[in-house]
């Protein structure tokens, strides 16, 4: 049996982030939990994700943009958080050069969200 020891989403982060960070919390069949921390960090001009998996992420601290293709950006402030469908094209536009953005991005297939 896994021992049960509580972790805090928010430590371990690093004072200075020159890329950004991305730590697996939990990997299942058909899921995984990251931690993502940004810190002015936006994807590459002309760069979109394309994931066979649907991703729900939220903002847990800091704000950013996420931009699926053909629509307009979606700010999102700490509790604000987004589904996107696999095969979605999208890019993260911009997250806050001030602060850093703590994100927890849920990585599925095979569900429905409410």
């Amino acid at each position: 049996m896994e021992s049960m020891n509580a972790r805090h989403i928010l430590d371990d982060i690093p004072a200075r982030l020159p890329e950004e960070l991305f730590t697996v919390l939990l990997e299942a069949d058909g899921v995984r939990i990251e931690r993502i921390v940004s810190q002015g960090h936006a994807s590459p001009p002309g760069f979109w994700y394309d994931q066979d998996d649907s991703e729900w992420v939220i903002v847990l601290e800091g704000s950013a943009a996420v931009q699926l293709e053909g629509a307009e950006p979606v700010e999102l402030q700490p509790g604000s958080y987004l589904n996107i469908p696999a095969h979605a094209k999208h890019h993260v536009v911009w997250t806050d050069p001030g602060r850093r953005t703590v994100w927890l991005a849920v990585h599925y297939r095979g569900c429905r969200t409410a």
